[in-house]
């Protein structure tokens, strides 16, 4: 395999909006609704007599995505070897920050599609592994080497469920029921892996109840996922409120956090907090969340500053 620099901290993805590339209207616009990336579709947006015309038109948007905002930027491709190397020769470029590969059928894939971008890089003089991989995994078999899948190649930085084609696969629904044992079995993968795991327990394909779909994200939130997909803009508030730790859960992890200062100055392991025993699995949760709550005032900052 390709060496790759050591790994960098996991990038701050609470919110990934699709924007099919080649439709003028949403990705006018893009950069305007506040997630925090914006995912370009080469893939199901994209009808397949306009796969070809799309890829000519990735380099213009990457280009122009970054004069407009600082949101980052992933590409994602279709499954179909050939496909996906015309899709990786027009995503890996300067400006992208990580490639979606979608329906991965195994490790053996994802260190194939690794080799290629490796190569293009070198290619294009850009830096060894820099581009990171999103995998989607959508059937049941990939579901089953979903481990073996989040420790294939070092590029990886996130895993989550394709909903809808999982669901079709088997032959169910994408309902919450439907979903709840594959879901968990990426978020297992993926935190085993050190890996972010992506999604909600439900799919993304209804936007139509914000406040429900609000509710969707927060539960999923606190089962360990930290970030989602959009297909629609109205989808961005909630899922960048619902993946952040609200006021009260900062408030409480830094009492959390001061208190086992004291504690542990005074020789003790666990002390008490509103009637509750505060011990080390505890306090680790607060200092996570406390760690996480700065990595989105952060990258809220960056995005707020002049020429960001």
């Amino acid at each position: 395999m390709s060496a790759h620099p050591d790994p960098v901290p996991h990038p701050i993805w609470r919110s990934g909006l699709f924007v099919p590339v080649n439709v003028e209207r949403f990705l006018s616009r893009a950069h305007e609704r506040g997630a925090d990336a914006i995912q370009l579709d080469l893939e199901d947006s994209i009808a397949p007599a306009d796969k070809a015309d799309a890829r000519g038109k990735v380099e213009a948007a990457v280009a122009r995505l970054r004069r407009e905002g600082s949101s980052d930027i992933l590409v994602r491709i279709n499954q179909p070897l050939e496909d996906a190397v015309r899709d990786l020769e027009a995503a890996v470029i300067p400006g992208v920050d990580a490639i979606m590969v979608t329906k991965a059928e195994g490790p053996d894939h994802l260190r194939l599609l690794d080799e290629l971008v490796s190569r293009l890089e070198q290619k294009r003089g850009l830096p060894a592994g820099g581009i990171r991989f999103v995998a989607l995994v959508e059937a049941p078999g990939p579901l089953a080497q979903a481990h073996a899948i989040a420790r294939a190649t070092p590029r990886l930085v996130g895993l989550s469920l394709g909903a809808e084609d999982y669901a079709t696969a088997i032959g169910g629904e994408p309902t919450a029921e439907v979903l709840m044992l594959p879901k968990q079995q990426i978020l297992q993968a993926a935190t085993a892996a050190g890996l972010m795991p992506l999604g909600t327990i439900g799919t993304v394909a209804d936007y139509s109840d914000i406040e429900a779909y609000t509710q969707v994200v927060r539960r999923a939130a606190s089962f360990g996922f930290v970030g989602a997909s959009a297909i629609h803009p109205a989808q961005v508030p909630a899922l960048n409120a619902g993946f952040s730790p609200s006021a009260e859960a900062v408030d409480r992890a830094e009492r959390i956090v001061a208190m086992d200062r004291e504690a542990a100055a005074a020789g003790r392991g666990s002390f008490a907090l509103d009637g509750k025993m505060i011990d080390i699995p505890i306090v680790q949760r607060a200092e996570a969340l406390l760690a996480r709550a700065r990595a989105i005032a952060a990258r809220t900052a960056a995005r707020q500053r002049p020429g960001s």
